[in-house]
């Protein structure tokens, strides 16, 4: 006969599976979190949201976003915020939480995967506004000067698509920012990092403060991984995001001014012209 069940014995995962317009989408509980699902789309892991907790991040890179969003105005004061890359809302939703009454943009480009997160992990009453269509084309739609912050977190088959990684792109990132506006991305990469080097090169033909979160070894080149991209025309917060992320359980780096300007020496701005997706993670990288 089969083992008794033990009572303290942690539960199988829950597990929704839908088609979307982009191919499958996953939602996988969390068996430590009762109100907490992972997304998955077509075996990439998108976004963790809890929603007992939309101040919970699991993710290190989101995590990091995170203290980017703690940083760039006093405490609670809302802030105009567009979001690249939808997934299932995650860092929108922690907005809303620690910034109450800001009003917030998010573009996905797919429509099914906005209708599975909007019946499956809900977000009424936030004030998220979720819309269908290419990061670059709604982005070109936005008013100038609309947005405190802008952040970039799109992924194509584990990739960021190249139109959303060259300078003719940044450019109109700059202009849909206010003056004092921050732009946010995520940026995938590992080894030399020469994709990285040449997102940073980009940003900073555009704007004159560029700062890196990102994990000691991976700016080392001894694995892949998520490095958080961070510009403004005006001076970042790099002693409070470095104090955040130094207590942060997954702990990192923030390179600034010089430190920043040697990891990039040598890279060439990207554009529209030459550019090319972020490079493939390698196999069992982001749940594949």
């Amino acid at each position: 006969m089969p083992d008794p069940v033990r009572r303290d014995a942690p539960l199988a995962p829950a597990v929704v599976r839908a088609e979307i317009d982009h191919g499958r989408a996953e939602l996988v509980g969390d068996p430590e979190r009762p109100l907490a699902w992972t997304l998955l789309v077509n075996g990439t892991a998108q976004s963790h949201v809890d929603l007992a907790d939309p101040e919970h991040l699991e993710f290190e890179y989101v995590r990091r976003m995170g203290h980017v969003v703690d940083t760039i105005a006093p405490p609670t004061e809302p802030v105009r915020a567009v979001h690249l890359g939808g997934g299932a809302w995650t860092l929108p939703r922690y907005v809303a939480a620690t910034r109450p009454g800001s009003p917030q943009l998010v573009v996905e480009l797919d429509a099914a995967l906005i209708d599975l997160v909007a019946a499956r992990l809900p977000a009424d009453g936030t004030g998220i506004d979720v819309t269908s269509g290419d990061a670059r084309a709604r982005l070109a739609t936005l008013p100038a000067s609309s947005a405190d912050l802008l952040v970039l977190d799109v992924f194509a088959g584990a990739r960021t698509p190249a139109h959303l990684t060259s300078a003719e792109f940044v450019a109109d990132v700059r202009r849909v920012l206010a003056p004092g506006g921050v732009y946010v991305a995520n940026v995938a990469d590992g080894g030399a990092l020469e994709f990285a080097r040449g997102q940073i090169a980009t940003a900073a033909a555009h704007f004159p403060e560029t700062a890196v979160i990102a994990a000691p070894d991976l700016l080392s080149g001894r694995r892949f991984g998520n490095l958080v991209l961070v510009a403004s025309d005006r001076p970042l917060p790099v002693a409070d995001l470095t104090r955040r992320t130094a207590g942060d359980p997954f702990r990192a780096r923030v390179l600034a001014g010089p430190a920043v300007a040697r990891l990039a020496r040598g890279a060439a701005v990207r554009h529209d012209r030459s550019t090319t997706p972020s490079p493939v993670p390698p196999p069992g990288f982001f749940g594949q």
